[in-house]
């Protein structure tokens, strides 16, 4: 091949490669209706319900925010490392000016100029590009890995707060029935005692009674509150203009359990297969295998073409004049024959980078396991005290219903009474509470078997 021939391709690929850069450096623009990270946040829907509080903040959470520009930070590393299989180009241009006297030229010169274009392409480098270039694209499927992580993880919290509300809002719901009852036996024992057949005694004792369940409603009507707040976070609903209270729309939804069955074989083998802190590890791992062969290539020779335009000129203060000009082309070699075993070093660092790998899978696939069977027996408890708590509360439903009919009769006193309306207050609050755990537990669960969470029902 011609030296004009391999000019004209050098050339042809260094332009190339700069438009395809040029393209890939454009961010892309947000489309309608798509949050930016800088932008404003996008409102609440409202009413909210679980489907809604997990569409938001898969795009607003801001762990999984951050986990997505970490995979932007990859592909950034992917573009860098890449850069080195291309053809680089590079101007370079100088000028002096100096006394006649110490000019080597003659006539004597008293300013000089030169400008140079050259293109270089790698050639050979022991393997480090193409070992650093695939190290780069499983470091991004690391992040990947890392990313669905990040997003089972934040709904898992979702869930868990969005339930928090919902079982504060019931608990307050239960407090204010349970203070109208205490009202309508206070009142009760009121009538009674105009008509003469109570004692003052009985209407002290209503009395304090209501008071005594004014702080679990208080109490309750606070935690109600703090949930709220704890589900805002969780979302990623910023406060509003300079740290202004925002209205937070409605949360609705029930605590009602569709019971769901795992058995622990195939939930491990499951968790094995699907979750994302695995695959993550097992992307590093290779990656640091690939690392290991970039550290390796200085043992071998760098071999690079290049091509180079050059123009040399003189008399730029009294009016340019071109003296010379031309082509070249070669080829330029670089071998570090003994760096003070430096490459050694680094080879030791990678593989110990690996093993450290291997030891943080065999970590993580031990500690899945003890999550999947922790929350399995979690499970299972949490099912158990559903049914016992049902079962509670038409028990305590009935024996309020009873003391209410035999105190009528006068064959009950008013402490009995109130005695079954704070067991039915107490068998409403821990059914409401069983139900809680269990859905909690099952959407641990579901974390630990690597299923995807990101649309209720899946």
């Amino acid at each position: 091949m011609k030296f004009h021939s391999v000019l004209r391709l050098q050339a042809t690929l260094a332009f190339a490669c700069a438009a395809v850069c040029a393209l890939r450096a454009q961010a892309p623009n947000p489309g309608p209706g798509e949050a930016s990270p800088q932008g404003p946040m996008a409102s609440v829907p409202s009413p909210l319900d679980l489907n809604g509080a997990i569409r938001y903040a898969v795009d607003h959470n801001y762990a999984i925010l951050q986990a997505r520009e970490q995979i932007r930070q990859q592909e950034g590393v992917i573009i860098q490392v890449e850069s080195a299989s291309i053809p680089n180009v590079s101007a370079n241009g100088g000028y002096q000016r100096n006394k006649g006297s110490i000019s080597s030229s003659y006539p004597p010169e008293t300013s000089q100029w030169e400008v140079q274009l050259k293109a270089t392409q790698a050639l050979f480098a022991g393997g480090g590009i193409r070992s650093s270039i695939l190290g780069a694209k499983l470091g991004r499927d690391a992040a990947l890995s890392d990313l669905q992580g990040t997003i089972n993880a934040a709904l898992l919290d979702v869930r868990t707060h969005f339930y928090t509300v919902l079982l504060a809002r019931e608990k307050v719901q239960v407090q204010e029935e349970n203070v109208k009852l205490f009202e309508r036996e206070l009142q009760d024992a009121q009538n009674q005692f105009k008509a003469g057949s109570v004692s003052n005694f009985e209407v002290l004792r209503a009395e304090v009674s209501l008071a005594n369940a004014q702080p679990d409603l208080i109490t309750a009507r606070n935690e109600y509150r703090i949930a709220i707040e704890q589900l805002r976070q969780s979302l990623g609903v910023p406060a509003g203009p300079r740290g202004a209270a925002t209205v937070f729309p409605e949360v609705i939804g029930s605590l009602d359990v569709t019971q769901e069955s795992y058995a622990l074989d195939s939930a491990l083998a499951s968790a094995h297969e699907q979750r994302p802190e695995l695959t993550s590890l097992s992307r590093r791992r290779e990656a640091g295998e690939q690392s290991v062969a970039t550290a390796r290539s200085t043992y071998y020779p760098s071999v690079a073409a290049f091509g180079e335009y050059e123009w040399l000129g003189v008399g730029l203060s009294q009016g340019s004049n071109l003296s010379a000009n031309g082509w070249l082309v070669g080829l330029q070699s670089s071998w570090s024959i003994f760096d003070g075993r430096a490459t050694e070093g680094r080879v030791r660092q990678a593989r110990s980078l690996v093993e450290q790998a291997r030891i943080s899978y065999s970590s993580e696939e031990l500690a899945i396991d003890v999550e999947v069977r922790q929350a399995l027996s979690s499970l299972e408890e949490a099912a158990e005290l559903v049914a016992a708590s049902k079962k509670t509360v038409g028990q305590a439903d009935e024996a309020l219903r009873l003391a209410n009919a035999r105190y009528h009769a006068g064959t009950a006193t008013q402490l009995d009474v109130l005695t079954s309306q704070v067991s039915l207050t107490q068998a409403r609050t821990n059914e409401l509470q069983a139900n809680y755990t269990y859905l909690v537990a099952s959407a641990a669960m579901r974390k630990a078997v690597g299923r995807s969470d990101a649309i209720v029902g899946n």
